[in-house]
């Protein structure tokens, strides 16, 4: 059986204290890592982006489409232009210049057709580039919620982590003066049981907060002084209290 003097098994509850602030922090750094609310914006930006994407995608086709109706309307107008450069030249038979009014005619109603499909494009793209910049307005105030968010937990997280810091460097400074024995014994149980040492308090374990049987509180008597004893339950240190009988 492991022994330590009682002062340094008594010095083990200490050393438990702060394990358990460490324990504390980590666990409390853990929920700010993984806080909830920047999977959720997350997702809302991965679903904004994806709308945003088929936004800006029908913006370009209409334009590639607009682009491609004002040249047929230049094409006509260029045409109408010639064809009307020639009619008032006056060269040509007679019926070469009736057949060329006619296809005048005939074009200046194709440009017609031509510049309505090119408003209807022209309105349908103002319908699209607003549903885009309000789509864009939707992103970026997601952006601006995860940014303020993100900001927010990485001021709490680096406050965490200077705790743990602290904690941590008081935690060495303080194990350094334990008894070596002791402290490889609760150094281990705290590995393997994830509280290394509680106290026992008349006759109740606080490490699994139950109370021992009468057997198991009559080994604990006839253990010597500097016997390190556990906890049946939770298999801790049980450190012996002035009291714990």
């Amino acid at each position: 059986m492991a022994k330590a003097a009682p002062a340094e098994q008594m010095k083990l509850l200490d050393l438990q204290a702060l394990d358990a602030k460490l324990k504390a922090l980590a666990k409390r750094r853990s929920i700010l890592e993984n806080d909830p609310r920047i999977t959720d914006l997350q997702d809302a930006l991965a679903v904004a982006n994806g709308e945003l994407g088929t936004a800006k995608l029908a913006v370009h086709d209409a334009e590639v489409e607009l682009r491609r109706a004002e040249t047929d309307v230049e094409q006509v107008a260029g045409r109408i232009e010639r064809d009307e450069a020639r009619l008032n030249s006056g060269t040509g038979l007679s019926k070469d210049l009736m057949a060329l009014q006619s296809d005048i005619a005939s074009l200046n109603r194709r440009r017609s057709d031509l510049e309505d499909v090119e408003l209807e494009i022209l309105e349908r793209l103002d319908g699209l580039r607003a549903k885009q910049a309000a789509q864009q307005q939707i992103v970026d105030d997601i952006q601006g919620s995860f940014s303020g968010i993100r900001a927010e937990l990485d001021a709490a997280i680096a406050e965490v982590a200077g705790e743990e810091e602290g904690v941590r460097a008081e935690r060495n400074a303080f194990a350094a003066g334990v008894d070596a024995g002791a402290l490889d014994v609760y150094e281990k149980t705290l590995a393997r049981r994830g509280v290394g040492a509680a106290r026992l308090f008349h006759g109740k374990s606080e490490g699994s907060g139950m109370t021992l049987s009468p057997g198991d509180l009559a080994e604990v008597r006839a253990a010597a002084e500097d016997d390190i004893v556990f906890c049946p339950d939770s298999g801790c240190i049980l450190v012996r209290s002035p009291e714990w009988n």
